[in-house]
């Protein structure tokens, strides 16, 4: 699963990065603001490159609403969905038959633009979180699908059966988000893919090679710690860790 992320580069970045301009400049100054840890049970809004409007950075808010609902039910499905995962996430195994999904995996797919994220591993009973990046700092784009619900996006994150790298951090649930190489970002928005694209774009494995892994400070969990900070991402070392990865 991916309920976490972390997001500090500015808009501009990305603009540069995936040949996108914001959607609104007004929104620019809001978005700039970098945050090291965004956890998605407060539905932040982030910044989308969504299939209808391929050329553009749009806020998305974070949890798959179904697009038969209003603008005005929207908080009011979160607190309903919580038990659910709050639309967080979408297995990609269901793409084509959950009612939610296949309404929006045809033509309202989404790339979602982060610096890194967070995943739980369990050792003994105890949870410790694990930051995954690009060894490089450039970012990763996850691949998500999206409703528009008024004036809204709403978003959830595609995950998937861990590669190898993710069953060693992930162990529990043994889940992974759908990271896209650069190359296949464009393929990923395209109008002209049918079924059998779409699953195989989600069942290829970002290069492990590409990726950092390491764990991070429990703060992250904290409800009492405002962890939106940059030492979050501080490498934390845990001794009877030592042998995962």
């Amino acid at each position: 699963m991916c309920f976490h992320i972390s997001n500090w580069h500015e808009p501009e970045y990305w603009e540069k990065e995936f040949k996108v301009k914001i959607s609104d400049e007004r929104i620019r100054p809001v978005m700039s603001k970098p945050h090291y840890h965004l956890n998605g049970f407060s539905h932040p809004n982030v910044l989308v490159i969504p299939q209808e409007k391929p050329e553009v950075l749009a806020p998305g808010v974070w949890g798959i609403v179904p697009n038969y609902k209003s603008p005005e039910d929207i908080k009011p499905y979160y607190k309903e969905a919580v038990k659910y995962g709050s639309g967080l996430n979408a297995q990609s195994e269901k793409l084509f038959s959950h009612f939610m999904y296949r309404e929006s995996v045809m033509t309202r797919r989404c790339i979602i633009p982060v610096d890194g994220f967070f995943e739980p591993h369990e050792h003994n009973k105890k949870k410790y979180p694990f930051y995954i990046k690009e060894k490089e700092d450039k970012g990763l784009a996850l691949a998500g699908i999206y409703t528009v619900i008024g004036p809204y996006i709403t978003f959830s994150i595609l995950t998937k059966k861990a590669s190898p790298l993710f069953e060693k951090i992930h162990n529990l649930k043994k889940r992974q988000p759908v990271i896209l190489s650069s190359e296949n970002i464009d393929h990923w928005l395209s109008e002209s893919l049918n079924e059998e694209d779409v699953k195989e774009l989600v069942n290829l494995n970002f290069p492990e090679e590409r990726l950092d892994a390491y764990t991070v400070s429990k703060d992250l969990f904290s409800p009492k710690i405002d962890s939106d900070v940059k030492t979050i991402l501080n490498p934390f070392v845990y001794e009877e860790l030592d042998t995962i990865i």
